[in-house]
């Protein structure tokens, strides 16, 4: 895959409002561990391999296990995942194919037993964010780097 663009390079300004944003989202009430699942969850479902690269390194680095990050394709069927990490994932899923989900209610009613208003919120936007940041590593063809030999 060739890199069409260095959008950060070609819109610096425009990046900085991006960078802005995530700055936000990455001060929300949410735990690292819940973060990284969710950002892992949206980019599995989009295919973005530089998301993917990066939020499985931040994940171990904050020490979630690799039979976590290898299960989240099928966190249904796998006991690994709590309830509230279940009801991040399904929310998860129901806002990134939106187009096809419309946020359906069971979604939206499962994340409250397990999360606040605010805490909803925070995830949304957390959501917004990796979609967000999928489209343009996606769009504009990021490479993510080759391992260290």
């Amino acid at each position: 895959m060739t890199p069409r663009l260095d959008y950060f390079t070609a819109a610096p300004e425009a990046m900085k409002g991006m960078l802005a944003f995530e700055k936000a989202v990455a001060a929300n009430p949410l735990d690292h561990g819940l973060r990284e699942l969710v950002k892992m969850r949206a980019s599995q479902i989009n295919g973005c391999a530089f998301c993917l690269d990066m939020h499985a390194r931040d994940a171990r680095k904050a020490g979630e296990t690799e039979a976590r990050l290898y299960l989240l394709n099928a966190w249904r069927e796998a006991p690994h995942y709590t309830p509230r990490e279940r009801a991040a994932l399904a929310w998860t899923e129901a806002l990134t194919l939106v187009a096809s989900s419309a946020a359906p209610d069971p979604a939206w009613e499962g994340l409250a037993p397990h999360f606040s208003d605010a805490e909803k919120v925070a995830l949304s936007l957390l959501i917004c964010a990796i979609n967000s940041w999928n489209r343009l590593a996606i769009g504009f063809r990021a490479v993510p780097p080759l391992p260290k030999a």
